[in-house]
């Protein structure tokens, strides 16, 4: 008797070949696809596409599996559709029973093309959060984005690379837009671009807003800045973030040496209404911050990162790709067991960048990795989960909830944790090279090689070794698999320790401490009570175990209404944080749960404590690293 997993794993197998081998009445020619987005701030985005077939069988493919997630979130629930005609008629389909991403239909003799047409539909439920494979808001009444992945349809059994598409666009009235896609030609509203790959299609993201500005950053090849914003007035940029913007270009060429983009736009949305977020392309990245970024200091430092790690992605992600995400189409599984490179390794260079280019001081710099330090090491997941297991299961990990994240879980560990290890790598090839060599070598020759145009060169884990010992001879397989497979233990800081600094606790919030607080509107005490707290509500959101937080039962969701019998705001837990008490003296605090009240007493009689780094012994390698290469 076949075992049931055999089975329904040899059933999918069988399934995904019959999807390869019938899917063969596509005609290949140019495909066409028409969003109107006129009614996006509404949350609908309405696509019309033609496409090019024989007769015969077919299947269509909603993309499913979306570069840059590593995750099957093709937001198909929130698709209404498809409705298929053939020569004005209506077109049977069915929709596959074992992958929901797949539609089977055949078209009939003598149609040479069908037409489609589907919605994408998105709005936040009752609390602003959107679950499971819906969308989150992609427009607000003053912007929108257009992903092109979400309004299109494909034929199964060829790569995305060999199909064309020509899009257009329609946006509503008087906005402009920016993409990496080039233009054809322009009536009114509606742009119409030229003939493409669907891979590029996918891969060139558009924005459109009613409040704009574009800013060079450089040219030959050019590089763009296009902001759209819900106000005017947040549109404002000084003139030093500007030059600082202008710096990341020049550092990251200094950095890799040569470029893969014939020209490059950053789209930066700024509103309170789409959450922060950063997707990487070839050409473009697609940016998301606080509507205040750039009028807001503890904002604008918080966000610092934010395109420096999506421009890196440009040569690391994808230019070299690891070979598990570079599949053929967006339906074959991606196996994201190197994303400690692919993400771990722009997190690092992401904040080496900013501090480089100025959009961090150096002392900020310093804080944002004490930071970063310091919240791996309250996560306690690495006692059973180590960061290999967590790169693995990452399509599982972006979806979770961030409720008891510093338990067990891990949540994305795999970006700050292996970017302190890629610090390590960094220190190690400067104290073996004597100061000769750095990752900065390593990037060159394994991130830059030529300028070439938006391509990709997959590579393996041996290839990574290799390369990191061509820079500076080293056990690195070594090196990686005992990082990666380690359990228990805090976090990494040997990088920190080897760049002669320390980490330390003590009652000084650090700028980007406060910073990262005052975008996240939370209180983070998780390194005294041991949990963090939205400012306005005073809702729990996660705790850390064996922390006094933990020992008092505390829960995500619960409500402190109360602290020592005065009203809850942030004020107070400050004030009776400070209060003089006696040795382990309670925190009373009123906790609304489960619309029960209760008084919890919590033991701790220390202070607030914060991440710093504090200067240690040897060199500071963190001024080096962080020092500007260009021009030197």
């Amino acid at each position: 008797m076949t075992h049931p997993v055999l089975k329904k794993s040899l059933h999918r197998l069988f399934t995904l070949a019959v999807i390869a081998l019938v899917g063969n009445a596509w005609a290949g020619d140019v495909a066409q696809v028409t969003v109107d987005a006129t009614d996006a701030p509404r949350g609908i985005l309405k696509s019309h596409l033609q496409l090019p077939v024989t007769a015969g069988p077919l299947d269509l493919l909603y993309p499913k599996w979306i570069p840059g997630r590593h995750a099957p979130v093709g937001p198909i629930t929130s698709l209404a559709g498809p409705r298929l005609t053939a020569n004005g008629k209506p077109l049977a389909w069915r929709r596959d029973t074992v992958d929901p991403y797949v539609f089977h239909l055949v078209i009939p003799k003598g149609v040479s093309a069908i037409e489609a047409d589907l919605e994408v539909l998105t709005a936040p439920a009752p609390d602003g959060v959107v679950q499971g494979l819906e969308i989150p808001r992609f427009a607000t009444e003053s912007l929108a984005l257009v992903e092109w992945n979400q309004v299109v349809l494909y034929p199964a059994g060829m790569p995305t690379d060999r199909l064309s598409y020509q899009a257009t666009v329609i946006l509503p009235h008087g906005w402009q837009f920016a993409t990496a896609l080039k233009g054809l030609e322009r009536t009114n509203d509606t742009q119409k671009f030229e003939t493409t790959s669907l891979t590029t299609l996918v891969d060139s993201t558009l924005l459109a807003g009613r409040h704009w500005r574009d800013v060079e950053l450089a040219s030959n090849p050019a590089v763009q800045l296009h902001i759209a914003a819900d106000r005017e007035a947040q549109l404002a940029m000084s003139p030093a973030t500007l030059e600082h913007y202008r710096n990341l270009v020049v550092e990251a060429n200094a950095l890799f040496g040569h470029r893969h983009y014939q020209r490059y736009d950053f789209l930066w949305i700024l509103t309170d209404i789409i959450s922060p977020d950063g997707i990487e392309h070839h050409e473009s990245s697609d940016n998301r911050s606080p509507a205040r970024t750039l009028l807001d200091d503890n904002l604008r430092r918080s966000e610092a990162t934010l395109l420096a790690h999506e421009y890196v992605h440009s040569w690391n992600g994808k230019y070299r790709r690891p070979a598990g995400l570079a599949t053929p189409d967006y339906q074959a599984p991606m196996q994201d067991d190197m994303l400690w490179i692919y993400e771990g390794l722009t997190e690092y260079l992401g904040t080496v960048l900013a501090a480089r280019s100025g959009l961090l001081t150096q002392e900020e710099f310093r804080d944002e990795i004490a930071r970063l330090a310091a919240q791996m090491d309250v996560h306690k997941g690495r006692d059973w989960r180590s960061l290999q297991d967590a790169t693995d299961s990452a399509q599982l990990l972006y979806s979770q909830d961030r409720a008891w994240g510093a338990r067990l879980r891990r949540q994305e560990d795999f970006y700050q944790e292996s970017a302190l290890i890629w610090l390590e790598a960094d220190t190690t090839i400067r104290r073996l090279s004597k100061g000769q060599k750095s990752l900065d070598d390593f990037c060159r020759r394994f991130h830059g090689v030529e300028n070439t145009g938006a391509q990709v060169r997959p590579y393996h884990f041996e290839d990574v070794v290799a390369a990191l010992n061509a820079v500076q001879p080293y056990d690195w397989r070594s090196f990686w698999q005992d990082r990666l497979q380690k359990l228990g233990g805090g976090a990494p800081l040997r990088g920190i320790q080897a760049a002669g600094w320390r980490l330390d606790l003590n009652d000084n919030p650090s700028i980007m401490h406060v910073a990262h607080e005052v975008e996240d509107k939370v209180l983070n005490l998780q390194y005294s009570l041991g949990f963090t707290v939205d400012q306005d509500t005073g809702t729990v959101n996660d705790i850390v175990p064996g922390t006094p937080g933990d020992l008092a039962r505390l829960a995500p969701g619960s409500h402190i209404i109360a602290i020592n019998g005065h009203r809850w705001s942030r004020d107070a837990l400050h004030d009776a944080l400070a209060s003089p008490r006696q040795a382990g003296g309670p925190l009373v605090l009123l906790i609304e749960k489960d619309d029960e009240f209760m008084n919890v007493p919590m033991t701790y009689s220390g202070t607030e404590l914060y991440p710093n780094l504090v200067r240690d012994t040897g060199d500071d390698l963190l001024a080096a690293i962080g020092h500007p290469l260009a021009g030197r």
